[in-house]
This record gives C-alpha cells, structure tokens and sequence, in this order.
C-alpha cells in the first residue's frame, strides 16, 4: 500500500514545530494559528483583522522569531510616506551619483502593523514588492530578499481613523484571518503573565529561511484533483454573478486558494487535497477580495457581510465526493 504521508526527511517536524511554537503563544487561538502557517507555506501574505489589543501584533512577532530570518516592523500612521517603506535615492558628492538607501521593506518579513491607519497612497506602495518580490525606484528594480512575507494588522474599518484598504491591495494578501476576544481561561493565562507578550522574548527560531523555502516548494507537490479544481471554480463563479456582490473573486484568488489548500493539506501530512480544504479556506481567502453591492441591506458590520454572503454561495454549491 502506498503511503499516503509526506516524506519531509530534509526538513522533520519544521513545519510542526513551527505550528507548537505559536501556539505556546497563542492561546485559544489554534484555527488563527493553523491560517498563519498555509499563508506562509503558500508562499502568501497574511492580513490579520481584529479590535486592537487581542494580540495581532502578538502573532506576527512570534511567527517572526520562530523563523531565523531578518525582520523589520513598521507601525503605519496618517503621515507615513511611500519612502518610509521602500527607500529613497540619495545623492552622493563623492560618487557623483544617486544612491538607493533600501527601506525596511527590504528584509524576510515585514510586520506591517495598522496597516490601514496610512493613507491609500502609501498603502499602494506595498503593491510591487508583495506581487513581484522587487521595488522599483528611477527606473532600477531591486529584488526583495527571499523568503518574503508581509503579515500586515488592521483594525476594524467602523474604527475611527482608519482607511479602508483599496481592492487591488487586498487582493494580494492570501489570507484574511479575524482575531476575537480570548476564552475567560485563556485570558486568564495572559493576565498571570503566563501567555502572550510576556513570553515573547522566549521564543527561539525552530526553522531557517531556507528550511522555509524548502516547505514552500514540497506544497507545490501536492496533489489536486481535477474535481476540486471544478468546485473552486463553481464558487468563484457565483461570486462573480451574485446580485449581491458588485465585485467577485479575481483569478489570483482562485490561484490562492489552490494554494492554500495545498498547504493545509501538506500540514496534516497528506499527498492531496480533499474538498474539506477548499471549503475550509474558501472564506478566509475570498472574503476579503470581494466588494457588496450598495443595494445590499444588511444588519451586519461592513466587514462582515461578505463573509455572509459568500457562506451561503457555498451552501449552494454540490461538494465533491
């Protein structure tokens, strides 16, 4: 009988031990977890969502230190400009020439915290270096160093001072995850100084960036069946000829989520995809890269009516057996 495990004997247990590393941290939390570890495996970026203090910033500095790779945090503000984020050209007198001085963006994770508390401007200057891996500055490109991450938190849009993210840029993180209030027993840990940001400076790298690397390339390896791949586009599909939804799901997230399924798939130790991971994954990647139509009238918060809708599109769609 063929085994139907991966075979990870380069890099044992990376993933795993990624996974127990945040959790430590995370309490309560363990699904917001399991997302963090398929947008990084994908080779995506994470948008983590939630009211300020239930340890957003938390999560990303702790993926952060269980990866030996450079990090660099920006806390984004009304006033940031495009060059606080990708660089800027000098003149030099001794050289006679302009010199590009790299920004924090040049580095294996960038912690892009309240991302969307800058304006849409300096928001958009992400756009080049989270599609293409490089940035562009009088008429030199210059690559990002590989691994490349972007785990970016924001607050609610209802929050005041905030500006919603434009389409084109969501668009380009893999995974939209929410963080809520903890549990009374998690929040009590944190309180007894026993989880959270006490902790943090504990925390050790249990993976390299090569070892990530080496993670990203076996989930490319992952099988998907032709019959997901029709479900998929079933879904995607409806999105776009819903009433209710003035803008569906773009090719690049059809392209996510067959990525993501690929990487939860390779974190349960399996060969293949099954249509639990599509359906699993189908909000955390798509919700966030569609638009409500105006005419929609809901009770719901903004941020979560397309959630709702899109939860009932996949009621209506036949799951593959």
């Amino acid at each position: 009988m063929v085994s139907t495990q991966l075979h990870t004997s380069s890099i044992p247990g990376r993933a795993t031990a990624i996974e127990q590393s945040l959790r430590s941290i995370i309490r309560g939390n363990d699904e917001i977890v399991r997302m963090a570890l398929v947008s990084i495996l994908a080779r995506g970026h994470l948008l983590i969502e939630g009211v300020p203090g239930v340890g957003k910033t938390t999560l990303a500095h702790a993926l952060a230190r269980s990866l030996d790779c450079s990090f660099q945090r920006l806390q984004f503000t009304s006033d940031m400009l495009p060059s606080d984020v990708l660089g800027i050209s000098i003149y030099s007198a001794n050289e006679q020439r302009f010199e590009f001085k790299p920004g924090p963006v040049f580095t294996n994770i960038l912690l892009a915290d309240e991302i969307n508390r800058t304006t849409p401007k300096t928001q958009s200057a992400l756009l080049e270096a989270m599609n293409e891996g490089q940035v562009t500055m009088d008429g030199h490109s210059h690559l990002l160093p590989q691994p490349f991450l972007v785990v970016a938190t924001q607050n609610p849009v209802e929050h005041h001072g905030t500006y919603p993210l434009p389409e084109s840029q969501l668009d380009r993180f893999l995974l939209r995850v929410r963080m809520g209030y903890p549990q009374a027993s998690n929040e009590r840990e944190i309180l007894r100084a026993e989880a959270g940001a006490a902790r943090l400076e504990d925390v050790r790298p249990v993976a390299t960036g090569a070892d990530l690397i080496s993670m990203q390339d076996e989930v490319t390896r992952v099988k998907v069946d032709d019959s997901l791949l029709d479900y998929a586009l079933q879904i995607v599909s409806r999105t776009r000829d819903s009433e209710t939804l003035a803008l569906g799901v773009s090719p690049r997230g059809s392209l996510a989520l067959y990525r993501a399924a690929q990487a939860m798939a390779y974190l349960d130790g399996r060969k293949f995809a099954t249509p639990t991971d599509f359906k699993m994954l189908a909000v955390p990647v798509f919700s966030h890269r569609l638009v409500v139509n105006a005419r929609y009238t809901s009770t719901l918060k903004k941020s979560e009516q397309a959630e709702t809708i899109l939860r009932d599109i996949l009621e209506t769609v036949p799951v593959p057996v």
